[in-house]
């Protein structure tokens, strides 16, 4: 079990994870390599949109996340200050009306390093997302070369690592 992790570790920082200031990330990551990783719900999918309609106007960013659990589809949107913002929002308000202890999560530090500088807009981007609640922070990572989808894989580990922490049985799921 130990060479599993360790292998999904290695590949994981060969295409630019790092898991310093990401240890929720890497505990995900040991988890899902030791078969112990919770399935608390499905992605379908998600969709952002930007939209700016006058140059003296703020963009206005909207996304909106399909979600099931238990079986049971779930289709939100949110907007927000940027399209990470948004997207944060529409995926807490899906899974909050089935986990009620994702409302005391926020998110406290956004960082994006681009990885390969030479390549400009099409280089890969790591994600470092901070998020917290009453008792604690913890640390996610994202890499993809489209931004949105870095931070979207922050911020879903995020929101694994909150839900895991749920003792079985014990969520006060609706």
């Amino acid at each position: 079990k130990i060479q599993e992790v360790l292998d999904q570790l290695k590949a994981s920082e060969k295409i630019g994870y790092q898991y310093e200031g990401a240890e929720a990330s890497f505990e995900l990551l040991m988890r899902d390599a030791l078969g112990e990783r919770e399935q608390h719900f499905e992605f379908i999918g998600f969709r952002v949109i930007v939209e700016k309609r006058q140059e003296d106007e703020a963009p206005i960013a909207e996304a909106t996340v399909k979600i099931r659990v238990n079986g049971v589809q779930e289709i939100t949107a949110a907007e927000g200050h940027g399209p990470v913002n948004a997207l944060d929002k529409a995926i807490r308000k899906a899974l909050t009306k089935f986990y009620p202890e994702l409302e005391e999560v926020r998110l406290f530090d956004y960082k994006v390093r681009i990885l390969d500088e030479k390549k400009g807009t099409t280089a890969k981007i790591r994600v470092l997302v901070e998020s917290g609640d009453r008792d604690s922070k913890w640390g996610t990572v994202g890499v993809s070369e489209d931004i949105i989808e870095a931070s979207w894989q922050a911020l879903i580990d995020s929101i694994l690592y909150k839900l895991s922490a749920i003792p079985k049985g014990k969520s006060t799921m609706a």
